[in-house]
């Protein structure tokens, strides 16, 4: 681990560290990793912490979750409710910024983890505009948007008043969401979630239709065709959400192209040896 975190500081090292929001073209990465949640694995999903480590480990990607609060606030988090994370249970879209800032979301990671308070510290929901702020401060690592509810209009115009495009991405498996985003921002790169048993003949149609970018399928449905029909289609080939080595092995052995995880290092490491 050691070693890796080395080696991973090395290559930042040899990348600029920060950049001018009116100069977006710099040195992106292109390495097939995004980190679910941030690095949702070492930090509370979600987070600030778990987003500046998923940069900084680097991955190419990070990825979250969007909710409307109740006074019109765009915040991360992945449910409807707070209970899972947090240590008080109410509902995201029923709440306002106010009282959903007061929830400590690190709690359930804390337990799982069995982290002191001082070592895993109370963290608050961040707002979207928050992170696109983190990610906008650096040309290495984009950030992916997936809209909880009906709130892609509201979050295109964030981008868009941030002049965020060039790190920002779209995904979900709601195909009008993903609709709405090419229709408002055709710009902005759409990574369509899809199931195991998906009808990918159909898929690979509409993502062709739509102008998406990518068909991300669950990675227990994966085949080597199945990888094959959607590269031949011209659209890149990922997988949801694979946290195993031996799975992640076997996806990149099938010519995955993008692999969503809860452990970017780890995925980092296994490409780095076999290369």
């Amino acid at each position: 681990m050691m070693l890796l975190r080395f080696t991973t500081a090395l290559l930042l090292m040899t990348l600029p560290l920060t950049a001018c929001a009116d100069d977006p073209s710099g040195p992106f990465l292109h390495n097939g990793v995004t980190a679910h949640r941030g690095n949702s694995g070492e930090f509370p999903e979600n987070t600030l912490p778990a987003f500046r480590s998923g940069i900084e480990v680097g991955a190419d990607w990070i990825e979250l979750d969007v909710f409307r609060s109740s006074d019109g606030r765009l915040v991360v988090t992945h449910d409807a409710t707070t209970g899972r994370v947090g240590d008080v249970d109410v509902r995201v879209a029923e709440s306002t910024y106010a009282e959903l800032s007061a929830i400590d979301v690190a709690t359930d990671f804390r337990k799982r983890t069995g982290r002191s308070l001082e070592k895993c510290p109370p963290e608050r929901m961040p707002l979207l505009e928050d992170v696109l702020k983190l990610v906008m401060t650096q040309q290495r690592t984009r950030v992916s948007i997936q809209p909880k509810m009906d709130c892609v209009p509201q979050a295109v115009a964030l981008v868009r008043r941030l002049k965020a495009e060039k790190w920002v991405g779209f995904n979900d498996g709601n195909l009008a969401y993903m609709a709405e985003v090419k229709r408002l921002a055709p710009e902005i790169p759409v990574f369509w979630d899809r199931g195991p048993q998906t009808d990918l003949a159909a898929d690979i149609r509409t993502a062709r239709q739509h102008g998406f970018e990518a068909l991300v399928l669950r990675h227990d449905g994966i085949t080597a065709e199945k990888v094959q029909q959607i590269r031949q289609a011209g659209l890149e080939a990922g997988a949801w959400t694979v946290n195993d080595r031996k799975e992640m092995e076997r996806l990149l052995d099938l010519g995955v192209e993008r692999i969503y995880t809860d452990r970017p290092q780890t995925l980092l490491e296994i490409m780095e040896r076999r290369r």
